[in-house]
């Protein structure tokens, strides 16, 4: 079942089961994307049932941000729902910072827009269109006379930089698309206006919105953002989550990365709303 979580501000939270706090070998600190936020929560969350002694704190804030933090020495694990950029791996060399990733689940990238708009489906040429600001009317597309309002992450967010390159094509966004600080935001404002529309990561759908049948065969077949179409591959707007960590830290976070990847952590990626990356 998706499971949803509103995020109108970067959030932060400590999670920690008793024992001692003040020994560095049981401390984890993640920052970054606030696609993955909702499954770092959850599988901390199972991984202190088990490990009482460790606490872990998980801030919010866009992969650029956990990337930066990383890089700053302020988080032993980056999250992130992009690749890193060339420029960042240099100044990772430069720093002395053997980076290792994983991919901790996959996430299939739902257009929404309000309930009440009756557009159900969308080509990715269309999508293209809305975003990059040459289709302003919902009439332009088969909806009512209406005009289209665009919220977008801010430039900071994988998921903004995923969009760029994989929906519009690498084209620039409009100038009128309206960036917001969190995926949260980004819910919270379309389902307060009708001729909204967004991106968000699948975990984060709820009633509140509605989500669009997409085509990257421009109309042939649209395909439905959900964990059916997401697993078997037919849906087209799918991208890894990753956690990022220097090397050399690489065994005081061991146990926690394990824990993710393990049969229970990636039975918590399905209960989150994303797909697991082992059997």
């Amino acid at each position: 079942m998706i499971k949803s979580i509103f995020l109108t501000f970067p959030i932060f939270i400590l999670l920690s089961c008793g024992g001692p706090k003040n020994e560095a070998s049981q401390s984890v600190n993640l920052k970054g994307s606030d696609t993955v936020l909702p499954l770092a929560q959850k599988t901390t969350e199972g991984f202190l049932k088990i490990n009482p002694t460790h606490s872990i704190t998980v801030v919010g804030g866009g992969s650029g941000t956990g990337i930066t933090a990383l890089m700053d020495g302020n988080a032993d694990i980056a999250m992130s729902s992009r690749d890193l950029k060339a420029e960042e791996k240099l100044k990772f060399k430069e720093k002395g910072l053997n980076i290792q990733t994983i991919t901790v689940g996959v996430d299939a990238l739902a257009v929404v827009v309000h309930p009440s708009n009756k557009v159900t489906k969308l080509t990715r040429e269309q999508i293209e269109g809305i975003f990059t600001g040459a289709t302003k009317n919902w009439s332009e597309v088969g909806g009512d006379d209406m005009e289209i309002v665009c919220y977008s992450r801010e430039n900071s967010s994988g998921t903004y930089e995923f969009f760029k390159e994989h929906v519009l094509d690498k084209k620039n966004y409009g100038t009128g698309v309206l960036n917001m600080p969190a995926t949260g935001a980004i819910v919270q404002s379309i389902s307060q206006t009708i001729g909204a529309i967004g991106y968000i990561g699948m975990a984060y759908v709820t009633p509140e919105i509605k989500t669009v049948d997409v085509s990257y065969d421009a109309g042939q077949n649209f395909y439905t953002p959900n964990f059916e179409n997401a697993m078997n591959k037919t849906y087209p707007i799918s991208r890894p989550l990753y956690y990022l960590y220097d090397k050399k830290i690489e065994d005081r976070l061991k146990p926690y990365l394990d824990y993710c990847l393990s049969a229970e952590g990636q039975n918590l990626v399905k209960e989150v709303g994303f797909l697991p990356v082992q059997k």
